[in-house]
């Protein structure tokens, strides 16, 4: 029997966290990034999004890339990860670049290889329902394997602070996934509403597709990218640090969903994620909703991690 593509889980881990900052101080007034800190106690949200990449991929296939300025963080958190899938940014240089460097990464190991992103600063109420409409997306790929899958959760409410998918007209064939249509960033009241109304979606930026697929898009949009990490993914390993160091000090900053994703709507599936309690921790207003509705309490004193539900309650 032949077996088909792997699959990879691509933990993104390098964000600053600066619109959380409020909310995530130790007890020496230190900031630690969001992705490093806990809910309300247990595994931080870096660990979670660990774990929902191991629901799909074997622990010897998950990625992560880590900024070099967060190590004290991530060093403890990565020890179960092989080395090699630990990818270090030396800066931030936006998240067209942290993207790429891990895709290109494992393209090199398995250029078949299925890819799904993970962003670190996700919070899961129902696992199993967003784990089987990942699938659904690896899925899509084997059908469509030109073409990325973007995973659209079900609102339950017309916020305005999450960007938002209109989905385009169904397509033929049995199955097949709808087209993005448009997408919509951080509506005003009115408009939320119109696309709460309309059954448009929440953009998770949670991806799955085949590796050559996700680079195929970068291609279209950031060939000088491209081109750049290419070369520099050239040397040897012993000598890729220092490569990585100079192209990071020379890159312009780009952001992945307004300077790829939102261009190249011609090649993404729009996969509908049913409600499962998902949100995006990106502000602290967000942050205190999610606790609201998952019942606010702090479950843990360890002084080791910065606990959110303890800075919300305080």
């Amino acid at each position: 029997m032949t077996r088909g593509p792997s699959t990879w889980g691509l933990v993104l881990a390098a964000g600053e966290g600066a619109r959380l900052r409020t909310l995530t101080t130790d007890g020496a007034g230190r900031s630690v990034p969001k992705q490093f800190c806990s809910l309300r106690g247990g595994a931080s949200l870096f660990g979670d999004a660990i774990a929902r990449a191991q629901r799909v991929a074997a622990p010897e296939r998950i990625v992560t890339i880590v900024a070099a300025e967060h190590r004290a963080h991530w060093e403890h958190e990565t020890r179960e990860l092989a080395p090699e899938n630990v990818l270090v940014q030396p800066r931030n240089r936006g998240t067209a670049a942290g993207l790429l460097y891990p895709l290109l990464a494992i393209h090199e190991r398995e250029p078949d290889a299925r890819v799904v992103v993970l962003p670190s600063d996700h919070h899961v109420r129902d696992e199993g329902v967003l784990e089987r409409s990942v699938r659904e997306a690896l899925s899509n790929a084997d059908h469509d394997p030109d073409e990325v899958a973007l995973l659209g959760i079900e609102p339950d409410a017309p916020v305005t602070d999450y960007g938002w998918i209109v989905p385009g007209a169904p397509r033929p064939g049995w199955r097949r996934p709808r087209r993005v249509a448009e997408f919509v960033e951080k509506p005003d009241a009115a408009v939320a509403s119109d696309l709460f109304a309309r059954g448009a979606l929440w953009n998770s930026f949670l991806l799955a597709g085949k590796v050559e697929a996700f680079l195929d898009l970068y291609a279209r949009r950031l060939p000088e990218l491209v081109s750049a990490f290419t070369t520099a993914l050239l040397a040897r390993p012993t000598h890729r640090p220092a490569f990585i160091d100079m192209l990071y000090a020379g890159i312009t900053p780009n952001d992945v969903s307004r300077d790829v994703l939102q261009n190249v709507s011609d090649r993404l599936n729009l996969v509908h994620v049913p409600p499962c309690g998902w949100t995006d921790l990106g502000t602290p207003e967000r942050v205190a909703r999610c606790l609201r509705e998952e019942g606010v309490r702090a479950r843990s004193t360890d002084t080791s991690r910065v606990v959110l539900a303890n800075a919300v309650l305080r």
